[in-house]
């Protein structure tokens, strides 16, 4: 299980958010999966995703050839994690968005923000 926490594309989005007024806690420790980001204001949370170990399925979220099976069960048991501890939140009533490290390249950041912005006020 990856531990991570304020990560790259973590930073990215905190600092759009931050520039554009949002104003948020990271990592809260009372809430299911401790998540990336929760903008209270709008009872809303924002898991930043990596795509390898959260196993999106992109071109960034390949197998690894050694120990392939091992992989793939490790991997499961993330997108798992993620599965129930989003389903805990939503029970809880707040808005859940995930967000892909592979949508955070430079061409597609406006985009994926603009997006992320639209979820976040809906």
């Amino acid at each position: 299980m990856s531990n991570s926490k304020n990560t790259k594309p973590e930073k990215i989005i905190r600092s759009l958010l931050y520039k554009n007024g949002y104003r948020f806690r990271i990592h809260k420790k009372e809430l299911p999966g401790k998540p990336d980001i929760v903008i209270n204001k709008h009872k809303t949370i924002i898991n930043v995703h990596g795509c390898y170990w959260h196993y999106h399925g992109c071109a960034h979220s390949n197998v690894p050839k050694t120990k392939t099976q091992y992989w793939i069960e490790r991997l499961e048991l993330n997108k798992k994690r993620d599965f129930i501890n989003k389903s805990k939140l939503i029970k809880l009533g707040w808005k859940v968005i995930d967000v892909w490290e592979c949508t955070l390249k430079r061409k597609n950041i406006n985009k994926t923000f603009n997006t992320l912005e639209r979820l976040i006020i809906a």
